[in-house]
């Protein structure tokens, strides 16, 4: 495995601990500030508003300087400089400026790091579970020491703790280098003749639909389970166990993908959410249970993301992949995100914060419907081709 791959790694490993543990205790933090539920969910719903405009904005720099390095270490300097405003203030004009300003960067590093590992692993995603799986490994970690942080020190702590792992994120920036990129004969393939595709449409809209779903555990979680009685040590633990199945998941998942299809795994990765949320939703007072809906996040996020990533690259392969990376965040989790945060923090205020998981797994069951669709229309295409050819 190339030494870039530990540099990409490092990378992950700081960047989602930092991500993980803001997004986790966030709305613990707004909450002890005064704020609303409704008001939580709109700051919260930035984390994915920012990755509508904040992935396709550094992108195209990225693209366009062909510095994408460069672009990764400047933007973690200024999300730095954005995340002091969390050490002053108390109002929510305050805190939804800080949370535009932190977003706007940290939204793009992602990607743009994704980007790298596809251009160095040149088409052989192999590696790419065994890679991904560093940026689990971040989270659970930083989630389990934050949450004995903030149980000791309380919500104070918490913008110390993230504050320290941007600054991780930073120096792990400084540590990588350029991926030459990959030359294409031929002109370069035009992006809208891709979108305007029904079936890339169609698996576009069913990202989206899975996203808005987990924004029910993004947003909403931490916040869901501290109503029920449980402390923030329990809180971390339950975040640790998914991710833990998350990295099993990422580790062992090429045999899965090569033997089965990215097609099949992601019709399996909505039949568990549907299954997963409706569990959540029912069994608030039932450790056992929210346990085993834990352990589900193995396959509705580890396995509908490489997927995804997967099955992308019959559309975005080449000189299109950093720009079709960028599109898959700021869709699914920009658009997704966005909608699902809104409307599911007025499912909470008016129905009660179960209803969130029921409207959930309703979620879930439409971005498989909107998949099979998608795969319908690529049989039909080839089809179609096949017929021509002949």
């Amino acid at each position: 495995m190339p030494t870039q791959f530990f540099s990409f790694g490092s990378f992950l490993f700081f960047y989602y601990a930092h991500a993980g543990t803001f997004s986790t205790y966030a709305s613990l933090f707004f909450a002890d500030k005064g704020l609303t539920v409704a008001q939580i969910g709109v700051l919260m719903s930035l984390i994915q508003v920012l990755r509508i405009f904040g992935p396709n904005l550094w992108g195209w720099v990225a693209d366009h300087t062909e510095r994408r390095v460069v672009v990764l270490r400047m933007t973690g300097l200024a999300a730095l400089t954005a995340f002091s405003g969390f050490f002053i203030g108390s109002t929510f004009a305050h805190f939804f400026a800080a949370m535009v300003l932190l977003n706007l960067f940290t939204s793009a590093q992602g990607p743009i790091c994704e980007a790298l590992m596809l251009s160095e692993m040149r088409g052989d995603l192999t590696h790419y579970g065994r890679i991904r799986l560093w940026g689990s490994i971040g989270f659970i970690i930083a989630t389990m020491l934050t949450a004995y942080a903030l149980d000791y020190w309380g919500t104070r702590a918490l913008p110390w703790a993230a504050g320290a792992l941007l600054v991780c994120v930073i120096v792990a920036a400084f540590r990588m280098r350029e991926v030459p990129r990959m030359q294409h004969a031929g002109p370069r393939p035009a992006l809208l003749a891709v979108l305007r595709q029904r079936e890339v449409l169609a698996f576009f809209a069913s990202t989206a639909l899975m996203v808005s779903a987990h924004t029910s555990l993004y947003t909403f979680y931490s916040l869901y389970l501290e109503r029920a009685g449980y402390s923030k040590t329990v809180i971390g633990a339950m975040w640790s166990t998914g991710v833990v199945a998350e990295v099993l998941l990422f580790y062992f998942q090429a045999p899965l993908l090569k033997r089965w299809g990215a097609q099949r795994m992601l019709m399996l990765a909505f039949a568990a959410a549907v299954v997963r949320f409706i569990m959540i939703g029912t069994g608030a007072h039932w450790l056992a249970l929210l346990v085993l809906a834990q352990l589900l996040h193995a396959a509705t996020f580890a396995l509908h993301h490489s997927s995804s990533v997967l099955a992308m690259q019959r559309w975005f392969a080449g000189p299109l992949q950093a720009r079709g990376q960028a599109l898959y965040i700021s869709i699914s989790y920009g658009v997704g995100g966005t909608l699902g945060g809104l409307g599911l923090s007025q499912c909470w205020e008016r129905l009660g914060a179960e209803s969130i998981y029921y409207v959930a797994a309703a979620l879930a069951a439409c971005a498989a419907v909107a998949a099979g669709l998608s795969f319908r229309w690529q049989r039909q295409g080839q089809a179609a081709s096949g017929s021509s050819g002949a």
